[in-house]
């Protein structure tokens, strides 16, 4: 028995080396009770290389957050529009990146609003929305007269509402307007210095005014205390429709029982390392994870065309586009998050989601070897998967495989994003 039992895992062995196209096929499951009767240290040391410690456990029955999306930030005045062509990079879900989100600039003088529509435009016409943030007042509603710091002047109030509404109605509306950008943060650029009672004070009064939704109060590292204080204001939180913040130096957290969807706006995690680079393009994706895991609604990185960003300055797809495709091509908006393992197996992260009779999961291997992970899946039907995986040498390649009996096994590429859509 233990001879044949030894065969069976040295044949998953053989397979775990074989060829990339050998690598993506659909592995039936190790019975567990093979497992179970296993128990010396050869067999032992053939489990650890096979790194099978855990099913993902999916339950689509068990609903958790609704997806806003995945997206980026494009300032005009600062680092120029998108072109044409750039948008359709960015936002087609088929030909592109697929974001859902870009986040803009709501510039201080009014001569200015037009110029963020074009791209507004394009992300809308593909299905996705944007979201703007002001890092500023104009000067003159200001209590120091400069768009350097400085608070917003109380008698201004009805002016700075008046100002933002005004910015909505001319890129067409937004999904959400955010009043202050990190308001906790003192910086010498654009900016404002509020304590979150500040900023609460002025939605109390105008959120009702500013033209779009209220996202709020934006601060720098998603601090647990500054929302919670912002929110302590029963009006300005009556005013808000989404809690956001951006994660500079802080791990994704879930807020707890805030009564409001969470949003990351804002984050970038090296401004000195390429976006083509492979090991950093793997940490945000598992930062992505994180904030999934974490309860929040949508992650909005920093600039989409940049060298370190998802997009080169040249215009094409960098591999942190490519990360970011695994999630905001297939976990479109509307999509809900469900109750899924985390982190079945030593470096292996899966987030699920479901639209209708669709489930998508998102599978991240950190392992330097290619990883056998099992799962298993309850409350939604599904016949097999559309598989597309990335690696340091591969971007989006894709391959199907059928499924039944609701369980699965699939051997996960080293250091790989993984995105499985059923059908």
């Amino acid at each position: 028995m233990r001879n044949k039992i030894l065969c069976v895992l040295t044949a998953a062995l053989l397979f775990a080396g074989c060829s990339k196209n050998e690598i993506n096929k659909a592995e039936p499951l190790i019975p567990q009770k093979t497992v179970t009767a296993l128990g010396s240290d050869s067999v032992k040391g053939t489990l650890a290389a096979l790194a099978v410690q855990g099913t993902a456990e999916i339950n689509a029955s068990t609903v958790q957050q609704s997806i806003k999306g995945f997206g980026g930030a494009n300032i005009v005045a600062w680092t120029g529009d998108l072109t044409s062509t750039q948008r359709t990079t960015a936002f087609s879900p088929t030909n592109g990146i697929g974001l859902s989100i870009v986040r803009v600039r709501v510039p201080n003088s009014s001569t200015e609003f037009s110029a963020e529509k074009a791209t507004i435009d394009a992300c809308k016409s593909y299905g996705g929305s944007a979201i703007a943030s002001a890092w500023s007042a104009p000067a003159s509603m200001k209590t120091n007269g400069s768009i350097v710091g400085g608070k917003i002047k109380t008698a201004s109030y009805s002016a700075y509402a008046a100002h933002l509404s005004a910015f909505n109605s001319a890129v067409g509306g937004l999904a959400a307007i955010s009043p202050t950008n990190e308001p906790d943060y003192q910086v010498n650029y654009e900016s404002m210095e509020l304590t979150a009672s500040e900023v609460a004070d002025f939605v109390a009064a105008q959120g009702s005014n500013c033209g779009a939704p209220i996202m709020a109060p934006e601060p720098f590292q998603m601090n647990q205390t500054y929302i919670n204080t912002y929110l302590s204001n029963g009006t300005a939180k009556s005013n808000t429709s989404f809690v956001c913040g951006h994660i500079y130096g802080k791990t994704p957290y879930n807020l707890g029982n805030i009564g409001k969807p969470v949003w990351m706006t804002e984050h970038y995690t090296n401004s000195s390392i390429s976006g083509e680079d492979w090991p950093n393009a793997m940490t945000a994706a598992k930062e992505i994870h994180d904030c999934m895991n974490a309860g929040w609604s949508a992650y909005v990185w920093w600039y989409i065309r940049r060298s370190y960003g998802p997009i080169s300055e040249s215009g094409n797809i960098q591999k942190l586009g490519y990360i970011m495709a695994h999630y905001a091509r297939y976990v479109r908006p509307g999509y809900t998050k469900i109750s899924c393992t985390s982190n079945p197996s030593t470096g292996v992260y899966v987030t699920a989601y479901k639209s209708g009779t669709k489930l998508v999961l998102v599978i991240i291997n950190q392992n330097t070897a290619v990883t056998y992970q099992p799962f298993s899946y309850t409350g939604i039907s599904v016949n097999g998967f559309n598989r597309y995986f990335t690696t340091s040498t591969t971007n989006l390649s894709s391959n199907s495989f059928t499924v039944s009996g609701g369980s699965f096994g699939i051997n996960l590429s080293a250091s790989s994003i993984t995105t499985l859509v059923s059908y």
